[in-house]
């Protein structure tokens, strides 16, 4: 199995011990970096249904549509998945802001030597 895993054409997502697999969610636009989630098997699925991103929120261990509550949805232009099929590339079109504070992206700040510093 591992090989068709590996090689062959059949999605086989690995998840993990809790049921998830990490999704790195890009721009279209710019190839930018709009934020990392986590999904199980029904958010992954409600995704290729539905065309937007959904992810399965740890913190209230239910499914949940990135934009259901800001109406900046990601839309699904190409998924991929990385060799092992333990993790999942999203490119998307975003409809506004992805961060919860108002950010493009939820990867504003980095790491400096004081500490953060906004981008």
């Amino acid at each position: 199995m591992d090989k068709d895993r590996e090689t062959g054409l059949e999605l086989l997502p690995k998840f993990d011990a809790n049921g998830l697999i990490s999704a790195v969610v890009t721009d279209i636009a710019d190839g930018v970096v709009l934020m990392v989630g986590f999904m199980d098997a029904e958010a992954l699925a409600a995704t290729r249904a539905t065309g937007t991103v959904h992810f399965h929120s740890r913190s209230r261990g239910k499914l949940w549509q990135k934009g259901e509550s800001s109406g900046h949805f990601l839309n699904v232009v190409e998924m991929r998945i990385d060799c092992d099929q333990d993790a999942i590339w999203i490119i998307a079109k975003p409809d506004g802001p992805t961060c919860h504070t108002g950010e493009r992206s939820c990867f504003y700040r980095r790491i400096g030597g004081d500490g953060l510093e906004r981008i």
